[in-house]
C-alpha cells in the first residue's frame, strides 16, 4: 500500500551538489522521491496537506557514525537489548545510522559478541559490527586490555567473519604486527573495510598496508605513533593517500581544534566525523565499563579508572559537528558531509547519509545554533 506523500520545506537544504536555499524534499514510503530548489511543487502560497513548512531550519541528512561503542548507559558488548538502547540515545541526536564497535576482547568472546548483534544488522538496526581490537599494538593500546592483544592469524580473522556473515563490517588492525598485511588483504578481499589504528607502524609499513586494502584511519592522531621530522610514522601516509578516509573525533579532547582543522583539510582522501562513544554519552558521570575494563567519567570525560588513559568519548555527532563547525572553523557543509555522506560511502551505503532521490529517507534538522530539533529515519520521525 502507497502512503501519501510528505514534502518538507526549509530555509537550507543540504545536498550533495550544495546548499539550496530555500529548498524542499519529498518522502514516499520511507524513501526520497525527489528534492530541489524554490518553493515545493505545488505549494502557491498555501501549505495544503502533505506539506510541512519547517521554516528558517537547516535539513540535512541523518547522520552515519562509523565508530560508536555504546551510549544511553549501554554498551553494544552488553548484547541486544542494551545495544537498541544506545542506537535510540544517539538517534535522538541525529545518528541515524550506526556500526556498532567492539573493543578487544577473547576470540571466543567476540564471536559470541558478533553473533548477538546479527539480528539487529539483519534487521537494519545497525550497519554492521566494527571490531577493534584484539590486533592492536601493545605500545599504543590506549583503552584495551593489555593481556587480550595478539597477532591476528587467517584462522581467528575467518572465524570472526564467519561467526554472523555479513555482520562484521570493519577491522581495525596495526599493520606492523606478524601477519597482519596478510589479514589487511584477507578482508579487502571478503569486502571487508579494514582500518589501520592503535599501531607503532612506520610511514612504510602505514604505506603497505594501504596497499594491501586498508581504506580508513582509526581515529587519526590517536593511540599512535605520533608525527616526527625524521620518522613520519604512519600518520603522514594516512593522509597523504587518497584511498583512506579517516576519522576525526571532534570533541576537544582527543584533539586540539587547529590539529582537527589541518587533518581534515589535508587529508587526501577526505575525513569522517566518529563519536568512539562508550556507554556514558548522553548519560551522567560515574563508573562505566568498557569491555573488561572499568572506566570513569568525570566532566564528561570518559578515562580508564585510576589512570590518565582516553577511553573513548560521551560525543553525539551533533555535538561533533557543532565543534568542527564553530571551534575548528570547517564549514558547515564539510562537517555535515564528514557526518552522513562521508561516512555512508566508506561501507558502501549510497542509499544512506545524503538527500537525493532513491536515497533511505533519513533527515535531520538543525536550527540556527546547530542543535538538532527533529529527526526523521526511514520515512518516520523520531
Amino acid at each position: 500500500m502507497t502512503g501519501t506523500p510528505l514534502v518538507l520545506t526549509a530555509a537550507r537544504v543540504v545536498t550533495d551538489a550544495g546548499v539550496l536555499a530555500p529548498g524542499w524534499v519529498r518522502v514516499e514510503d520511507g524513501v526520497i522521491t525527489g528534492v530541489g530548489d524554490g518553493p515545493a511543487p505545488g505549494t502557491g502560497n498555501s501549505s495544503p496537506d502533505g506539506v510541512l513548512e519547517l521554516g528558517d531550519v537547516t535539513l540535512a541528512p541523518g547522520f552515519v557514525d562509523l565508530h560508536q561503542h555504546g551510549g544511553g548507559g549501554t554498551a553494544y558488548t552488553d548484547g541486544p537489548d542494551a545495544a537498541r538502547a544506545a542506537i535510540a540515545a544517539h538517534r535522538r541526536h541525529g545518528t541515524t545510522s550506526v556500526l556498532a564497535s567492539l573493543v578487544t576482547d577473547g576470540v571466543d568472546r567476540l564471536e559470541a559478541q558478533v553473533r548477538a548483534l546479527a539480528p539487529l544488522v539483519e534487521a537494519g538496526e545497525l550497519l554492521g559490527v566494527h571490531l577493534e581490537g584484539p590486533w592492536l599494538s601493545p605500545a599504543h593500546r590506549g583503552a584495551h586490555d593489555a593481556g587480550l592483544l595478539t597477532a591476528p592469524t587467517a584462522v581467528d580473522v575467518r572465524r570472526l567473519l564467519a561467526a554472523a556473515p555479513g555482520t562484521v563490517r570493519m577491522v581495525t588492525i596495526a599493520p606492523e604486527l606478524d601477519g597482519a598485511l596478510d589479514a589487511v588483504a584477507l578482508l579487502a578481499s571478503e569486502g571487508v573495510v579494514a582500518a589501520v589504528g592503535h599501531t607503532d607502524a612506520s610511514l612504510e609499513q602505514g604505506h603497505a598496508a594501504i596497499d594491501a586494502g586498508a581504506r580508513v584511519a582509526t581515529h587519526l592522531f590517536n593511540a599512535e605513533r605520533p608525527l616526527h621530522h625524521r620518522e613520519p610514522g604512519v600518520i603522514l601516509a594516512l593522509l597523504q593517500r587518497p584511498e583512506v578516509t579517516v576519522e576525526l573525533i571532534a570533541d576537544g579532547v582527543h584533539l586540539h581544534p587547529a590539529m582537527l582543522r589541518h587533518a581534515a583539510t589535508s587529508a587526501a582522501g577526505g575525513f569522517a566525523l566518529v563519536t568512539d562513544a562508550m556507554a556514558a554519552a548522553g548519560a551522567p558521570d560515574g563508573p562505566y565499563r568498557l569491555g573488561p575494563l572499568d572506566v570513569e567519567v568525570s566532566g564528561g570525560v570518559a578515562r580508564v579508572a585510576g589512570t590518565d588513559t582516553i577511553a573513548g568519548s560521551t560525543l553525539t555527532l551533533d555535538r561533533a559537528v557543532r565543534f568542527a563547525v564553530r571551534e575548528a572553523g570547517l564549514p558547515l557543509e564539510a562537517a555535515l558531509a564528514a557526518a552522513s555522506t562521508t561516512p555512508a560511502d566508506v561501507l558502501g551505503r549510497s542509499d544512506l547519509g545524503r538527500l537525493a532521490s532513491g536515497a533511505r529517507a533519513d533527515l535531520v534538522v538543525l536550527d540556527d545554533e546547530l542543535t538538532v530539533t527533529r529527526v526523521m529515519r526511514a520515512g518516520a520521525w523520531v
